[in-house]
């Protein structure tokens, strides 16, 4: 019998699958339907303080303000006790998937300052979850903000939710750092237990009828797995955090790649959004059917070993192979002539 078994964060997940930050952790039975195709943890949807900032200054401006210099509004107005806010209708959603699930339940975080982030993880570990993953989704589109800035501004906020939640905490970052190993090594020394590649900065296009900016939201394709495969087959060996590959895994195929890697989880959402959640069971199914024809034993047996620090020849994942890509191309006949 194959042992499927990973560790992410410090806990002891049945197999690598894990159904990233999505809608489809919003609904329970939807969650109890991806634990019985397989995942082996969830990863809930984001919790964005610029958004319980906003639903606050509603609150407070309809409910709390809105009968002032007319008294008799008063008796009009709804019982603001029984209103559920963004942050309390999380928490209780977190409440609901601790109880009926047995897989690890890990808190998404997007905050946008330091003391929304302490106060948010603080409640996010307060209400149960097994773990915390920051997303720290921040472009840095000012001429202003250096690149150790940008760096400085992730530390920063981990280092302050370290100081006062003791869950096991993980980065998901972009690929745009300038050395990703060196910050990968930073955030290690301030407290990360893992870090998740990559985040997917959504792009804004031009509506060329229109003239004007908009915003377009593309799933994921299984040629993004290739970054992934790249970074993490560099990372792995070099740190002792947990490399969670998340983006691009559309079929076993993805998954397989990216623990040869060295990926020590691997994070699904796209595919499940377009081809439904037993596709998970199907991956799962066909990951182990390779691994027994390739004679496997677990998945610890195969994770890295194809990592740059396992490599006959680690420049396969560094310069050598960009030159090895372009004298590789060939146009078809006729093309050119």
């Amino acid at each position: 019998m194959i042992d499927l078994s990973t560790d992410y964060l410090g806990l002891k997940l049945k197999n690598p699958l894990v159904p990233s930050a999505s809608p489809l952790s919003r609904d329970l039975d939807t969650a109890l339907r991806l634990e019985d195709a397989g995942a082996a943890a969830l990863v809930m949807y984001s919790l964005f303080e610029e958004e319980l900032r906003t639903e606050d200054a509603m609150l407070d401006r309809f409910l709390l303000h809105a009968d002032l210099g007319h008294a008799e509004a008063d008796n009009f107005l709804p019982d603001h006790g029984e209103f559920k806010g963004g942050l309390e209708r999380y928490l209780s959603h977190l409440h609901q998937l601790k109880r009926r699930l047995e897989i690890p339940v890990v808190a998404s975080l997007n905050g946008v300052s330091p003391s929304g982030w302490v106060e948010l993880g603080r409640a996010l570990e307060q209400a149960g979850a097994d773990a915390l993953e920051l997303n720290v989704y921040h472009v840095a589109a000012s001429t202003r903000h250096s690149g150790e800035s940008v760096e400085a501004r992730y530390l920063s906020l981990l280092i302050e939710l370290r100081r006062v939640v003791s869950l096991p905490i993980v980065m998901k970052l972009s690929p745009f750092f300038s050395s990703l190993p060196h910050f990968a090594q930073q955030l290690e020394h301030a407290g990360a237990q893992g870090i998740a590649l990559f985040n997917r900065f959504y792009q804004p296009d031009i509506d060329l009828d229109e003239l004007r900016m908009t915003d377009q939201l593309h799933l994921s394709s299984a040629e993004e797995a290739l970054l992934r495969i790249r970074w993490i087959a560099i990372l792995h060996g070099r740190t002792r955090m947990t490399l969670a590959a998340t983006g691009g895994v559309h079929s076993e195929g993805e998954a397989l790649k990216l623990l040869l890697a060295g990926a020590d989880v691997v994070h699904l959402a796209s595919c499940l959004l377009q081809h439904g959640l037993d596709r998970l069971a199907e991956i799962l199914a066909a990951m182990q059917n390779w691994m027994e024809e390739k004679e496997y034993e677990s998945v610890a047996q195969l994770k890295g070993s194809m990592s740059q620090k396992n490599l006959p020849d680690p420049t396969i994942v560094a310069r050598a192979s960009y030159l090895r890509v372009l004298d590789s191309f060939s146009p078809r006949p006729g093309v050119w002539s």
